[in-house]
């Protein structure tokens, strides 16, 4: 979760945005849990406040044996107090990434060089290893949100698949998630495209509303995977 948004006095432990887009990470955890019958080590690259690790902790601590939150913004304190325990903090990937599930929700945009990132986590793999990708769709959805957080792109189905190619990876399957509000945030943001508003389009909302979008996303997440058309987020997961 990118810190930036926490600013805007947003709680992802209600919003109905981060309460259903832990939903399909968590779908794919347990899938490989079942898959290999034995616990998994999670690596959280640009993991932020770590709130989706932490939920998954929450919520399937007997699927879970280590979680690495990894990301540049974390002190000495937060390391030294994390170390060696089941949720540990770091600055940068474990030496040796064996048998895990690498998940990176809304980070390679962050990156000038997604390639780099990709490439780097592959050189430390051994054994089975999976991933889990989220990542902002569509550059015709470009606004003051995405300069305000600090993006360099955003991806369609095609130029992730391109960007998974170009790194050596080949069994994956891809999706797109809110795809029901597409045509809002499309209208939205082609309204204020023009206006110099850098700023998050996260922001607290009327609690029925943040009901009705969580209960209404939660319905429609589980048959995200069938959507290969359009939304404002990709996913994709597979093997690394």
């Amino acid at each position: 979760m990118d810190l930036k948004e926490l600013k805007q006095g947003v709680d992802p432990n209600t919003f109905w945005y981060y309460q259903t887009k832990k939903l399909p990470l968590i779908r794919f955890i347990t899938k490989i849990y079942k898959k290999h019958n034995r616990k998994v080590v999670l690596v959280d690259v640009g993991s932020g406040s770590g709130f989706f690790m932490y939920e998954m902790e929450r919520l399937m601590p007997e699927m879970i044996e280590k979680i690495f939150l990894v990301d540049i913004g974390y002190s000495d304190e937060e390391i030294k107090m994390t170390q060696n325990q089941k949720i540990e903090k770091t600055l940068s990937l474990p030496d040796k990434i064996e048998n895990a599930i690498v998940v990176m929700m809304d980070v390679l945009e962050h990156l000038e060089s997604d390639d780099n990132m990709l490439n780097e986590i592959r050189n430390r793999t051994s054994g089975v290893n999976y991933f889990f990708i989220t990542v902002p769709a569509f550059m015709d959805l470009w606004s003051g949100h995405d300069v305000y957080l600090g993006h360099y792109r955003r991806y369609t189905s095609k130029t992730l698949r391109a960007l998974l190619t170009r790194t050596g990876i080949t069994n994956y399957s891809m999706y797109y998630l809110y795809g029901a509000i597409f045509p809002a945030v499309w209208i939205f943001r082609k309204m204020v495209r023009g206006k110099k508003s850098n700023d998050s389009d996260i922001k607290p909302i009327n609690p029925v509303v943040n009901s009705l979008l969580k209960f209404y996303h939660s319905i429609e997440m589980p048959l995200s995977r069938m959507n290969k058309l359009f939304g404002v987020t990709c996913a994709a997961e597979g093997e690394l």
